[in-house]
């Protein structure tokens, strides 16, 4: 236990020691930014696909699956705490029109605990949920820089969780959800004189700090449907909630040197509770999610997945951009195979293999363009530690494209790279001797 304990936090650490940013998309400028959080490796490399759920991964999406009744491989007194803990690199390249760059960002994703208690099951964590993290030009007619916008920050989101197996193939859960951080936005405008630019430029910096709780319900439920087939199915339904902002605002002028380093003086610091914007509400969208699939236990899977997020309710009244919200939308089709789970004498076949598909409406209508983000994914999961428990390290690859060169706006080309480790032990095994 305690080996796996610090290689976890030796993970974590070595990971917050790379990271910089959570993301260096574009998009991230609107909302509150890019959505990070689309499941563990091991459902990231299935395309996103979240339904299946065993004794052996944490499942984050289904907090039904904390309660997990799929015991083959266990007695009451032996079923493993799982950990999970998990990053990724990401390699984009940016292209509009007219120019094309490169960007990369290495980030945490997730750390959690699932612990089991007889039919209930506790589960416990941390994660980014969104990340800001871009620098944009606008140029004028005469091919300078009219205006330069940068952002950094995110929300992050700790949660409670319980599951309950109502009965055999059915099990129930709720997970409680406190979301905190905050988004940095700045914006400096330039003014030429003579077809140069002027010595002093002026800059606006908002900052806003999130927080705000809320829930996510959810239902897992599988069956036999002959002597080899089984089917799975899940549904979670995370209700509407509200975001408190807490918002500052500053003007200042600046001067830029020739490395683009700014000098910053005569800082204001605005009212802005004379408008009301000093604190304000962001309304966060409902979600709902369901699938099935059928595969044969601890052999293999196949399963699809819809989600329906209310995107459309989401406004900022603080920093509006002139971007229309819309509802959005996923699918995503994957699935596993196993060679052989519990063959002792040769590594490989316990490997697990996985692959997927994913198709998204993000939800962003930017220049009446929908932003559109599609992946395609393989990962395998290795095995780790002593075989009798399952261990493994996850690795996922995921190929896409986000958005659109269309009405002058940028398309990412993407490749991720995901790393995770999910390690079970016993917590609450009887002595034989002491």
């Amino acid at each position: 236990m305690i080996k796996k304990l610090v290689l976890v936090f030796i993970a974590i650490i070595a990971m917050h020691g790379y990271a910089q940013q959570g993301t260096t998309s574009p998009y991230s400028y609107y909302g509150i930014g890019s959505l990070k959080f689309k499941g563990t490796v091991e459902n990231r490399s299935m395309g996103g696909l979240s339904i299946y759920n065993d004794s052996i991964h944490v499942n984050l999406r289904n907090p039904a699956s904390y309660a997990s009744d799929n015991l083959e491989l266990w007695d009451n007194e032996s079923r493993p705490v799982k950990f999970a803990v998990g990053g990724s690199y990401t390699s984009s390249t940016i292209e509009s029109s007219a120019s094309s760059d490169d960007a990369s960002s290495t980030t945490f994703d997730y750390l959690a605990v699932n612990i089991p208690l007889g039919k209930f099951g506790v589960g416990f964590g941390l994660l980014p949920y969104t990340s800001v993290g871009y620098k944009l030009e606008g140029t004028n007619a005469d091919g300078d820089i009219d205006n330069r916008f940068e952002g950094e920050g995110g929300l992050n989101k700790a949660f409670l969780g319980f599951g309950y197996q109502v009965a055999k193939g059915v099990s129930v859960g709720v997970d409680f959800q406190y979301n905190f951080g905050h988004t940095k936005n700045s914006i400096v405008n330039y003014q030429y004189s003579d077809g140069l630019p002027t010595q002093y430029q002026s800059k606006e910096n908002n900052r806003s700090d999130l927080s705000g709780l809320n829930i996510n319900l959810g239902l897992s439920y599988k069956t036999m449907i002959s002597k080899n087939l089984e089917f799975v199915s899940s549904v979670t339904y995370t209700p509407k909630s509200t975001l408190i902002s807490l918002n500052e605002r500053t003007i200042s002028t600046i001067t830029v040197g020739s490395q683009g380093q700014e000098n910053e003086r005569n800082v204001v610091n605005l009212d802005l509770s004379a408008d009301g914007l000093d604190e304000t509400e962001l309304v966060m969208p409902s979600k709902f999610t369901f699938g099935g699939g059928i595969g044969k236990p601890r052999k293999w899977f196949v399963g699809a997945e819809t989600t329906f997020l209310k995107t459309g309710s989401f406004s900022n009244e603080l920093f509006s951009n002139g971007t229309t919200y819309e509802d959005a939308y996923s699918f995503s089709l994957g699935g596993f195979y196993i060679p052989q789970y519990n063959s002792f004498r040769s590594y490989w076949k316990r490997v697990v293999y996985r692959a997927g598909f994913r198709t998204e409406e993000t939800g962003l209508n930017i220049n009446d363009e929908s932003i559109k983000e599609f992946g395609i994914s393989f990962g395998v999961g290795i095995p780790v530690g002593d075989a009798r428990l399952f261990s493994n390290a996850n690795l996922g690859f995921e190929f896409g494209q986000r958005g659109t060169k269309n009405s002058n706006l940028i398309q990412e080309n993407f490749i991720n790279l995901q790393l995770s480790l999910s390690l079970n032990d016993r917590w609450f095994q009887k002595r034989k001797y002491d």
